[in-house]
């Protein structure tokens, strides 16, 4: 591991020294937006506990591209189960808010409203409180839908800059989830920073569509700036004359990036192209560009004659963005993340070990790391109930009666605490 990277701790680790230390946050979420949200304030060193129905967080039970969302989302959290459709759980959830700092949901549009725990039921018992609600929408006539990271990168425009013309294709990664949950985390900063002045909670809202919106506000500024509307990225004009995918003599797919005058020259030198230094046709990236249909043919000759590893050490020689075409399983072995502590050692709910991307941070040279494993359903209810006030005798009456249930009684699976 690079000597400069260190991570801020181990399972299981004291977080007194981090950013969110001494701040709880009671998490009301599935799937992704919401986890996500939860899993940023955990990482910072909050005490997220993640409220989940009997079954658990449907992501789970998965299969397929949403198998490693539970894995990828919930990390340094602690779990308990309620089942909300109790009403002995709902009050046992509220009397949890009396020590909570942050409420994060993202359920369906009136779900905590029908169950009593929705801002306005909780305000005036607990004035403190953040409560970050998670949704498709913000205010407005769409905030009653239910919306999916897919139907927003749809409607919000970045479908259609993704795939060629007529075919919108959604991102290879749930980019709008996860935005959407550290644009929540923004909020709940903020609100924790006013709280400091006003000493009084607020509800803050982060919204999927909105969310999507905001990453193409860039082309909604280009048509603003040009008329002209963008076009799908695989079939319209980049900004840059050399931003191509070439092919290696090897048969490896790179991408090469020459974004500037100064990187156009030390390419041409580099590689001895004293012609195109001298050819006041190639001098700026708008010349260059108006020569793509010539330049680029000679391009991929030059680099389709050399091996993967030659022309990428050029590149990175010579100071050019360049790339390896990666897939994602690929990313366990990349010498840069696995020098630089990018990848943490991590616990499955089932007793396996793998390793999970960590916050793409530093904080005085430190990586936020894994603390807690990922919780069994339920792993901490008899902890965190304790922690609440709640006498064992009420704990293990809510547990007779369903309307709480823990680790213990569910799954005989032994697994570390975090």
């Amino acid at each position: 591991m690079d000597e400069r990277i260190r991570p801020s701790a181990g399972p299981g680790a004291d977080p007194v020294a981090l950013p969110l230390s001494g701040v709880r946050v009671i998490e009301f979420c599935h799937m992704i937006m919401g986890p996500t949200c939860g899993m940023v304030l955990a990482d910072l060193g909050a005490d997220v506990i993640k409220v989940e129905p009997p079954r658990g967080d449907a992501t789970r039970r998965l299969i397929h591209q949403g198998a490693g969302f539970f894995a990828a989302c919930n990390r340094n959290k602690r779990s308990i189960v309620l089942d909300l459709g109790h009403p002995a759980a709902v009050g046992t959830a509220r009397r949890l808010l009396d020590g909570a700092d942050v409420l994060i949901e993202n359920l369906r549009p009136g779900a905590m409203q029908e169950k009593g725990l929705g801002y306005a039921d909780l305000r005036d018992d607990h004035p403190g409180l953040i409560y970050c609600a998670l949704k498709g929408f913000l205010s407005g006539p769409y905030s009653h839908r239910k919306a999916l990271d897919e139907v927003v990168q749809m409607m919000g425009g970045l479908a259609y800059m993704t795939g060629p013309e007529g075919r919108p294709l959604r991102a290879g990664a749930s980019v709008t989830d996860i935005l959407g949950g550290v644009y929540g985390v923004v909020g709940v900063l903020a609100a924790l920073r006013e709280r400091e002045r006003t000493g009084r909670g607020q509800e803050v809202t982060a919204a999927l569509f909105e969310t999507s919106v905001h990453m193409v506000a860039q082309h909604m500024m280009q048509y603003a700036v040009t008329g002209v509307p963008a076009g799908p990225m695989p079939e319209h004009p980049r900004a840059w004359a050399v931003y191509d995918i070439f092919q290696s003599a090897d048969g490896e797919s790179v991408f090469i990036g020459i974004v500037s005058d100064t990187q156009w020259r030390a390419f041409c030198e580099a590689m001895g192209l004293d012609e195109w230094l001298s050819d006041p046709d190639l001098g700026s990236n708008t010349q260059r560009y108006t020569a793509r249909d010539r330049l680029l043919p000679e391009l991929r000759a030059i680099f389709g004659a050399m091996p993967a590893a030659q022309l990428m050490d050029t590149c990175d020689r010579v100071g050019l963005p360049f790339a390896p075409i990666t897939k994602p399983h690929d990313l366990f072995d990349d010498p840069h993340l696995n020098a630089s502590g990018g990848l943490a050692n991590i616990t499955l709910p089932d007793g396996s070990e793998t390793r999970v991307p960590l916050l793409p941070l530093e904080m005085e040279g430190r990586r936020l790391a894994v603390r807690r494993h990922l919780p069994r359903i339920g792993e901490q209810s008899r902890e965190v109930l304790l922690e609440a006030g709640f006498a064992l005798q009420e704990i293990n009456d809510l547990i007779a009666a369903g309307a709480v249930a823990d680790a213990e009684e569910r799954d005989p699976i032994e697994q570390p605490d975090g």
